[in-house]
């Protein structure tokens, strides 16, 4: 019978937060990146990644914590009906920093955290019978309370046929034979941790732990002789990782030497950061064995995805795609460094990316010079302007309904308020950097000359820039142009925003069926992959076939293009609207002052109220809405007959 869910895991689920400096103690860390951490949360988002239907069994706290992980998870694709919601406790931290190549500290924040409170009554028989696969992690049988829970889930597994898994993931100071300061420690001896896990051994079909661990589940410091110990009460297929020298398998009975295991290829790369490379390796390893590949073959992709890891800054951001895998197979070794190799950090990046956006109707009110000019047109202060666009906004939520496929642009000099309201409505928020009207392309002063604002922004965040850009400028405007568009890119990579790029060549000098397409070359040579393009409004089928194979050409991976409106009116952005959504690649329109103009203008002169603009701009926004959908709908039975 085919099961729903390929892997279930059970046990740590935290918020990992990662000293963002590197080379310094954890003491000297001034900021910290945060990811969801726990090994089974870990591995159960990696194999997501791969394509497996994952999903994980925990606790997380009723705070904003608990519902950080529970988002990401879904984001990640991994199923969250096991994810249970603790009302006492706290969901578990993690603080860990990179010190050097071989020292990576950490303290555990653990003290009566959600998911060590996990009970048999959150094991349901119903969930554990949709798995074909159940795996469990050490941590949780170091208490009578989660043990019970996992030794419930691995009997109704085994009940059902399912496979069962062991992470032995031993921290000595999380069975309480270390202490807190000591959580960077992976073996400390003892009998009563080797007792339990040997109680439970038995009823594993696959066990995987690096040599300290099986030195643990096996009750010596010899490798073979633990691994025998192991064999002794445990029929299951055994997984030793040797760091870089790889992993070997033994399926029976253990040989005289390690190395007459079962083996696969390796990846001799650059260690950054071995904390969570045994999580990335497990997920690898679960894309092999549940699919049925043979063990060099699982082995292979257990390495490289263990390999991604120790490269990466985090845990599971830094896990592969299936796609990107696939790549790294291909391509090979570029740099040690996989982190430094910028092809595959763009596909890891491009491949990895959350969200569905494959529809998009933005309400751009992101305009300043142009509102700033209505308002001293009505004679009000700028001030204005914000209450206004909280009314842009409203308009926008009325349209979207909760939802996908709606966004806003909005700024952050006039239009505060609204943006900071419309984070986390579910609509996608895009945030202009460029000073109105420059050129050469100069950014708000807020982000400062390094560009070292985008720090405080949040990150479902889009930087969206324009560019006033045509081929025929003079070479030191366009060099000076496209310099500031490489170093926000850059910076915007850096701190894990997407980017839209806006050209506007029209309002510079003549174009034809090649400018736009010319253009986005050019900024693929310098090294700008942007996630979005932002487009004007193309008059011929051929510039925008054109402009359309220029990005798949230089970016398989794009999120995709929308048009702008450019004060066009209703009737002629329907036409424009026609031509490019016979696209596939253009996802849809940024339209905001035919949407909003004569709204602000009569709001802001007094002649209409709050409720009269919203009103008017809603209708306007879903006309456009509407208008898209159809040419949309429209495009494709095109593209079917």
């Amino acid at each position: 019978m085919v099961k729903k869910l390929d892997l279930i895991t059970i046990g740590r689920s935290s918020v990992d937060l990662y000293g963002a400096q590197v080379g310094g103690r954890l003491e000297d860390m001034s900021s910290f990146n945060k990811y969801i951490g726990g090994s089974p949360t870990n591995i159960a988002a990696g194999g997501a990644r791969l394509g497996l239907k994952t999903a994980v069994i925990t606790r997380v706290g009723d705070e904003h914590m608990g519902r950080f992980i529970r988002e990401q998870l879904i984001r990640e694709g991994v199923d969250t009906t096991g994810v249970k919601t603790d009302p006492e406790r706290l969901t578990a931290l993690v603080l860990l920093g990179i010190r050097d190549q071989s020292q990576f500290p950490l303290i555990f924040y653990r003290e009566n955290c959600a998911d060590m409170a996990l009970c048999e009554d959150d094991i349901d028989p119903a969930f554990i019978a949709d798995a074909a696969c159940v795996c469990a992690t050490g941590t949780h049988l170091s208490h009578p309370r989660t043990e019970a829970a996992v030794l419930k889930a691995l009997r109704l597994a085994r009940e059902g046929g399912a496979r069962t898994a062991l992470d032995i993931d031993y921290r000595p100071n999380l069975w309480g034979v270390a202490g807190h300061g000591d959580g960077e420690s992976r073996f400390v001896e003892s009998q009563k941790v080797t007792a339990k896990l040997q109680s439970t051994l038995h009823l594993f079909d696959l066990i995987v732990g690096t040599e300290e661990e099986f030195h643990i589940a096996g009750g010596s410091t010899d490798t073979l002789e633990a691994l025998k110990a192991v064999r002794k009460v445990s029929k299951a297929t055994l997984v030793c990782k040797r760091g870089p020298m790889g992993a070997v398998v033994f399926p029976d009975e253990i040989p005289a030497s390690l190395d007459d295991g079962e083996s696969g290829e390796g990846f001799p790369i650059e260690v950054f950061n071995v904390l969570g490379a045994g999580d990335g390796f497990m997920a690898g390893l679960f894309r092999g064995w549940l699919r049925g590949e043979d063990w060099p073959t699982t082995l292979k992709y257990a390495n490289a995805c263990g390999a991604f890891a120790v490269s990466r800054h985090g845990c599971t951001p830094a896990y592969p795609s299936w796609e990107e895998l696939q790549y790294f197979f291909r391509t090979g070794i570029k740099n040690k460094a996989l982190r430094k190799d910028e092809a595959l950090e763009q596909v890891h990046w491009a491949t990895n990316r959350k969200g569905d956006w494959n529809t998009m109707r933005v309400f751009a009110f992101d305009h300043r010079m142009q509102l700033e000019a209505l308002a001293d047109e009505a004679g009000v202060e700028h001030a204005r302007i914000g209450e206004f666009k909280k009314l842009c906004l409203k308009a926008a939520l009325n349209v979207s309904g909760n939802e996908a496929g709606y966004g806003i642009l909005c700024d952050s000099r006039l239009g505060r308020d609204a943006l900071y309201e419309a984070n986390g409505t579910g609509l996608w928020v895009g945030r202009p950097v460029e000073w109105p009207g420059s050129r050469p392309l100069t950014l708000e002063p807020e982000l400062g000359l390094d560009f070292g604002g985008l720090g405080e922004w949040p990150a479902t965040n889009v930087v969206k820039v324009l560019c006033f850009y045509h081929p025929q400028d003079a070479q030191e405007l366009r060099k000076q142009q496209e310099d500031t568009v490489l170093r926000l890119f850059q910076a915007a990579r850096r701190n894990r925003l997407e980017l839209l790029l806006e050209v506007i060549p029209s309002k510079v000098a003549v174009v034809d069926d090649q400018t736009t397409a010319s253009i986005i070359d050019r900024f693929y040579e310098i090294g700008v992959y942007p996630d979005w393009w932002k487009l004007e409004p193309m008059k011929t089928e051929a510039a925008w076939k054109n402009a359309v194979d220029a990005v798949k050409r230089n970016d398989p991976y794009t999120r995709g293009i929308v048009v702008l409106g450019l004060d066009a009116p209703q009737a002629e952005l329907e036409e424009s609207f026609k031509l490019a959504a016979g696209f596939d690649l253009v996802k849809g329109f940024a339209v905001g002052r035919t949407i909003f103009a004569d709204a602000a203008r009569a709001w802001l002169s007094g002649s209409i109220n709050d409720g009269e603009a919203v009103s008017q701009m809603a209708d306007r926004y879903n006309a456009l809405c509407q208008i898209w959908d159809k040419a949309r709908a429209a495009g494709k039975k095109g593209e079917a007959a």
